[in-house]
């Protein structure tokens, strides 16, 4: 039986990959490798893993870590500008270190932050940190963030880009049991391309899509150029 691409819908995929961990698929158009949908976790199982993760606000490790994205999003953003942290999580850190910057920054996360009217609003920017990877519908989540965000908006991601496959089995993104989608170069490429949206990759997993329209700001060519690839070695 063929299984399409949860992002770009492309039958059939390029090639499966059976692993300890489970069974993979690869996407020939946009590269995209997830999880076969039968061995995703149910609700329940991602809720209690996710419960045990410590992500605390006030951990300076941790906010070093998510400053990788929230240091070159603060300086593509107007001062003041109403943002919205998507998957937000236990503890929500980013939005806390936003808001500390002077942004205004509301949360949504299925778990953690419920509320779906959030979802209803419309935001200068999108903060999507180490949660694209449990997107079991990567195509949905990507639209709706798209349908959310302003003309000219931003929408910032963090997740770790996967690696080689002749190294994909060793790679420790997989021992997550909720990671059920990985991204490439080729992936986030994809996604600008299908979205309209440029990217910039202002460093190592962390990617900076802008929406089409708005003012035109040049302040964010001071990295690298839009979609400027960061040396990873993929198929």
């Amino acid at each position: 039986m063929s299984i399409a691409c949860p992002l770009c819908e492309h039958i059939p995929p390029q090639r499966s990959i059976t692993l300890a961990q489970g069974l993979y698929h690869l996407c020939g158009r946009c590269t995209l490798v997830w999880l076969d949908p039968g061995q995703r976790p149910s609700a329940a199982a991602e809720r209690a893993h996710y419960g045990t993760h410590d992500n605390d606000p006030a951990d300076a490790g941790y906010r070093r870590f998510l400053d990788r994205l929230a240091t070159p999003l603060e300086a593509v953003l107007t001062p003041g500008s109403r943002g919205l942290d998507f998957g937000c999580g236990p503890g929500p850190a980013l939005a806390r270190m936003l808001e500390e910057r002077g942004f205004r920054v509301s949360v949504h996360d299925p778990f953690f932050a419920p509320d779906r009217q959030v979802l209803d609003g419309r935001y200068d920017f999108i903060t999507c940190t180490e949660t694209a990877e449990h997107f079991h519908n990567p195509r949905r989540e990507f639209g709706l963030l798209d349908d959310m965000l302003l003309p000219g908006g931003w929408l910032g991601v963090m997740t770790a880009f996967r690696p080689a496959l002749t190294e994909f089995a060793g790679w420790h993104y997989i021992r997550d049991p909720t990671h059920v989608c990985f991204y490439s170069n080729g992936a986030m490429a994809w996604i600008a391309a299908h979205y309209g949206w440029s990217l910039y990759i202002p460093a190592r997993n962390v990617c900076l899509f802008r929406k089409s329209g708005g003012q035109t700001d040049q302040r964010w060519r001071t990295g690298p150029e839009p979609g400027g690839s960061i040396g990873e070695r993929q198929e």
